[in-house]
């Protein structure tokens, strides 16, 4: 049976030493009740919501799943109950504007919490979350009277709210969009087209849910340049923000899927479903990704959710669990065997675990306060550099921490041996829940190529010149006995981090110059530039967990272990997991050539 502890000192450690979230929140005079003490009780209290209410659904909603009959969805058992529990909790209301009822606390608190609720049930915590990014995208592309239509029962969690692009002929390129909407006298349009694979779609915890649709007008312009952005409610609303009709957005079916059973994934129907622009005509696919970006950065939590969840369920078999002796003496006589813990394997795959874990964490934190500068910018100046710098690592956060999670996912199977692959532990259900991470919201490929050739290629490296300035910036200052009194202690991560930043730079100098030659040199190092430029970004995060490591054993702290071992996971990471750069450096400056000599026919054996 799965087990699920919030780590709690290890997320105070990030937004209190680490980021510096209250001097941050001191800034902003909208978030000046995020106290510690407030931040501290709203973290004990979801730890027990989590830990008491949604760990034990989580094996329980994977065996029963989803029941679909007749149009109509109904969640595994539980599940109505403890969504009600949180919305009585307050939990949705966390982080949104006060004006529509929301308690006006940041953002990166909010992450704070769903990190939490998808550690200890992921499938839960997707009902509520696609609500955010239909929020998101209200607040921000919508008339005032759509927002005080459906942003306060968004808000109160009373409705849940989706996002609806792919289509049984299209999945990413959503320049294939049929669903057509044709304009009504009064304003509304009528929506008729299928969906596919839309997540929380149909289900029985709300009376209605709100729908972001991607459609096209008549007469508009073909590809993504004739795509337009609606909201479409399942049950018509007034403009009081009451229950009216029902909209003609039918359930067709739930997909028979391999994890996340527990979350419903709909073909949804709309037969001439009323519903409203949201944004300007044609610009749909422009208003739509302040739903993705928020969609994609929820998503690259499932990974660390998924890493933090195998990690601790691993540690605690690893040390219960007896089998062999150790290569250097028995560590246990007194016992049969020596717990699997001591054997170096076991040991590097835990502590891949802890490091991708922790590292993940830092990284969404990291990007979590970024989300925070551009909500409450006071210049338009201030919003576009931390939106620039968003837009940037937004594509490696998402692949490259889906990636890194599934990996831990399979040692913590792996650890378990053949118990891992027996459902009752809940290992291989880790496995087959986050699978889908490095797929939904764009796969890892699809992220790749939005980094390497929108976000470098298309700017000619400017978001990457100023990311790399910060770390080396960073670097500098550490490396001045008279700025950092452990400049010592911090050699052995400023210099390689430096040196992988500079090697940084030039690959991608080099690739840029190997892609005017030959446009396929993109799409053949795009997967692994990503994942390089996620092992870099993992290394800064490490080294300034050190810095802060070494600063809190430099004073009176209490439990000393837990800022050592922080060292030491950090002195892991530089010398088993940052070398991996090496070798993607070499395979990403390959010669796509090997990729595209064989024509189809060739490649064929049927």
């Amino acid at each position: 049976m799965l087990t699920y502890k919030a780590p709690i000192k290890d997320i105070k450690f990030l937004i209190e030493d680490v980021f510096d979230y209250y001097g941050h929140y001191e800034k902003i005079p909208e978030f000046a009740e995020a106290t510690p003490d407030l931040v501290d009780a709203i973290m004990e209290e979801c730890a027990k919501f989590c830990e008491g209410e949604l760990l034990p659904l989580n094996q329980s909603g994977d065996k029963e799943g989803c029941t679909f009959e007749q149009g109509k969805v109904t969640t595994p058992e539980g599940f109505k109950e403890a969504y009600q529990q949180y919305v009585d909790g307050g939990w949705q209301s966390l982080s949104h504007p006060e004006g529509y009822g929301g308690q006006g606390l940041p953002s990166s608190l909010g992450m704070v919490k769903s990190e939490m609720m998808g550690t200890a049930n992921w499938s839960f915590a997707m009902y509520p979350g696609l609500s955010h990014g239909a929020m998101n995208t209200i607040h921000e592309h919508g008339t005032d009277e759509q927002k005080e239509v459906y942003l306060t029962k968004l808000t109160e969690g009373t409705w849940t709210g989706t996002m609806c692009l792919t289509e049984p002929q299209c999945g990413t390129d959503l320049g294939q969009v049929k669903t057509k909407a044709v304009p009504n006298d009064d304003g509304s349009f009528d929506i008729s087209g299928t969906k596919i694979f839309i997540s929380a779609g149909e289900h029985d915890l709300t009376d209605n849910i709100i729908h972001i649709v991607l459609a096209r007008l008549p007469n508009a312009p073909a590809g993504t340049r004739g795509i337009s952005l609606f909201i479409v409610p399942k049950m018509q609303v007034d403009s009081a923000g009451n229950i009216g009709e029902f909209n003609n957005v039918t359930c067709g079916s739930i997909e028979d899927k391999m994890g996340i059973k527990a979350s419903s994934t709909a073909v949804l129907n709309f037969d001439n479903a009323k519903g409203f622009l949201i944004g300007p005509e044609n610009k749909g696919l422009e208003c739509m990704f302040t739903f993705m970006n928020t969609a994609r950065v929820g998503t690259a939590l499932q990974g660390v959710c998924a890493a933090e969840l195998a990690f601790q369920n691993s540690l605690i078999y690893a040390k219960e669990r007896l089998s062999m002796r150790s290569l250097t003496g028995k560590k246990a006589p007194e016992k049969v065997a020596d717990p699997i813990i001591v054997h170096p394997d076991v040991r590097k795959m835990l502590m891949t675990q802890k490091a991708i874990s922790e590292g993940g964490r830092a990284m969404i934190y990291f990007a979590a306060k970024l989300v925070d500068k551009i909500e409450m910018a006071k210049t338009d100046e201030e919003r576009k550099i931390a939106d620039t710098q968003l837009g940037f690592i937004t594509p490696i956060l998402k692949a490259f921490l889906t990636e890194l999670g599934l990996e831990s996912a399979n040692h913590g199977l792996q650890i378990f041996g053949g118990h891992g692959y027996i459902k009752e532990w809940g290992m291989e259900q880790i496995v087959r829940d986050t699978r889908i991470a490095t797929l939904y919201e764009g796969t890892t490929g699809i992220q790749a190529l939005d980094l390497l050739g929108r976000k470098i290629l298309l700017t000619r490296g400017s978001s990457l010149k100023e990311f790399s300035f910060e770390i080396l910036s960073f670097c500098k200052e550490k490396s001045m006995i008279s700025s950092n009194p452990h400049k010592r202690q911090m050699n052995k991560f400023i210099w390689p981090l430096s040196k992988a930043v500079a090697n940084w730079q030039q690959h991608t100098f080099r690739l840029a110059m190997k892609a005017k030659k030959n446009r396929d040199f993109v799409g053949s190092a795009s997967v692994d530039y990503l994942m390089y430029s996620g092992y870099i970004i993992m290394a800064y995060m490490w080294a300034q967990m050190a810095q802060s490591a070494y600063e809190k054993l430099a004073g009176d702290v209490e439990n000393r272990d837990f800022y050592r071992a922080k060292i030491k996971t950090a002195e892991f990471y530089f010398e088993k997991m940052l070398p991996r750069t090496k070798s993607l450096a070499v395979t990403m400056m390959a010669d796509p050539k090997t990729l595209m000599q064989l024509d189809e026919e060739l490649l064929s054996f049927l």
